[in-house]
């Protein structure tokens, strides 16, 4: 099954930083990153605690 990805709602369709996330049930709740210019290319894995903290850190 894929992952199904969705665009940061920070992000725009005029190009520049976009960031998709899915939730990678089948790889022990793991939450993917990556950047949606390059979808082929590579994905973050993390745990849900490093994303949340990842997430946060961004946010400040």
């Amino acid at each position: 099954m894929k992952p199904t990805w969705r665009k940061s709602s920070y992000s725009s369709d005029a190009g520049g930083s976009c960031v998709e996330v899915a939730n990678l049930i089948r790889t022990h709740a793991r939450v993917a990153v990556r950047d949606s210019k390059l979808p082929s290319g590579p994905a973050l894995a993390l745990p849900p605690e490093a994303f949340t903290a990842f997430v946060t850190y961004v946010r400040t």
